[in-house]
């Protein structure tokens, strides 16, 4: 992989963080967490638009009173809208969000999913079905994620619990086309390194594999020839050596390939394939604040 171009597109908020990046009816749309800090803040999300990927704008702000909105993920509906799920947490708890739009600019009023505690953290919409985990704590020792599907992103149906140990949290699910299921979750317990997943449909038994790696942020595509590529915030040496860093992808390994302009607070990328381009927003605090910055990248 090599880089093309890296630009900051936005720095309008003390903290500002936890990205992700879709193109939808032509035009290019970035969200992001805004705040006064990584955390210990009520945080709102900036939705942002541009019609090149140079030229940004703020096309909406969303928050909810008293209530700490963060990682919001982006995806398109097979009814053509833009989806954004977001976690929502309270003093009393935690519980995730969803609200929609024709033109990324009008949202619907956030809407509660799923229960207290859970934490659906990314969809990805595969023949007419939303796919996600959530992940649950229940202790200081006890953490768990389990793989939901839905036909309209609002209601869920739990699948199976998946069998990963060591406090599993972040997850994205892709599909390959033939329709085997790929999962990259994060772990914060022993060794920490993330675990990839296979599974065949109903999805409802997994193969895992440890990764190699530790990241957070954990996201990947499915791109040009079936291969896959992932970004993630990656602890190279512990949280005084983070980066984010694009890793080529397979069902049992992450393998470094390009560390993109990052350091400090950073990671949580959000990720598009365009025109031959891996298109890749993050945010990073090498520069003084967290900002957002957006990289185009091309496969070797």
């Amino acid at each position: 992989m090599t880089v093309v171009s890296v630009r900051k597109i936005w720095d309008g908020a003390p903290h500002c963080a936890f990205t992700d990046l879709a193109r939808f009816k032509g035009r290019w749309f970035c969200v992001f967490r805004e705040s006064e800090a990584h955390a210990g803040s009520l945080g709102k999300v900036r939705v942002l638009e541009s019609a090149d990927g140079t030229k940004w704008k703020s096309a909406a702000r969303i928050d909810e009173p008293d209530v700490d909105l963060r990682d919001p993920k982006l995806s398109l509906t097979p009814g053509g809208r833009l989806m954004l799920l977001m976690g929502g947490t309270t003093r009393e708890g935690r519980r995730p969000r969803v609200v929609f739009s024709d033109d990324g600019r009008l949202w619907t009023p956030p809407r509660q999913i799923l229960g207290d505690g859970d934490w659906l953290w990314r969809v990805t919409w595969f023949r007419s079905h939303a796919y996600g985990v959530s992940y649950r704590i229940h202790g200081p020792r006890r953490w768990s994620v389990a793989l939901y599907e839905s036909s309209d992103g609002i209601e869920y149906r739990r699948i199976c619990r998946l069998g990963v140990p060591g406090k599993p949290n972040e997850a994205t699910v892709r599909f390959l086309p033939g329709g085997k299921g790929i999962a990259l979750v994060r772990r914060e317990g022993g060794d920490g390194a993330a675990w990839i997943g296979q599974s065949s449909p109903p999805y409802s038994k997994w193969k895992w594999h440890s990764s190699g790696m530790r990241v957070g942020g954990p996201n990947f595509l499915v791109g040009p020839g079936d291969l896959m590529w992932a970004a993630c915030r990656h602890y190279a040496g512990g949280h005084s050596e983070e980066s984010t860093v694009i890793s080529r992808m397979d069902g049992t390994a992450l393998l470094p390939s390009l560390t993109l302009p990052s350091g400090g607070d950073c990671g949580y990328p959000g990720m598009a394939w365009y025109h031959g381009l891996l298109w890749v927003s993050y945010y990073s605090s090498h520069e003084g604040k967290a900002s957002i910055y957006l990289a185009k990248v091309r496969q070797a």
